[in-house]
């Protein structure tokens, strides 16, 4: 009876995690911008440094990585510091990762505690409303990121995270780099 527990427990680790508040039961979640949108939905959330950070800010600039990521999702964990290596690597071509924890708004010292254990060297941000989290992550699950171009347009998203999935995001985020 253990064994299948298990593999339930093992799988939601290897790709994701489902978390948060789904809302009412009877009130649909909105959908996620779709791929190619006109303009991913801008957003102003605070850093834990306390510093306001604007999706807007860099349209037109910068290719961005939206990640929605929480402590107690362990692929989250495991791709952060991937993301940062990303991170580091590109940024000087114009690459911007904004990491939104999805944690509840009571847990904001726990999300700090996590960012720094990882040496992350992008923004962490905070969605203590879960506006964001809900425009653009309906099913609040863990890891999702959203990869916005130069443009604003969503060029894709992904669901989950695996280390054998390193090289194609990779070559996602040099694609849009390269546009």
């Amino acid at each position: 009876m253990k064994r299948p527990l298990v593999a339930l427990a093992a799988s939601a680790i290897a790709f994701g995690c489902v978390g948060g508040d789904p809302g009412p039961a009877d009130a649909p979640p909105k959908p996620a911008p779709s791929l190619g949108d006109a303009r991913a939905p801008d957003f102003e959330l605070r850093s834990l440094e306390g510093t306001s950070v604007r999706l807007g800010d860099h349209f037109g600039k910068n290719v961005v990585l939206i990640d929605f990521w929480a402590t107690y999702c362990q692929p989250c964990l495991l791709a952060l510091p991937h993301l940062d290596e990303l991170y580091r690597k590109y940024k000087g071509r114009g690459f911007v990762v904004l990491a939104v924890a999805i944690d509840e708004a009571a847990l904001g010292s726990r999300v700090r505690v996590e960012a720094a254990k990882l040496r992350l060297s992008f923004p962490v941000l905070l969605d203590p409303e879960t506006e964001v989290v809900a425009r653009y992550n309906p099913r609040s699950s863990a890891p999702y990121s959203v990869l916005v171009g130069r443009d604003g347009r969503i060029l894709s998203r992904r669901e989950g995270y695996t280390v054998s999935e390193r090289d194609a995001l990779e070559a996602e985020v040099l694609a849009a780099l390269d546009r």
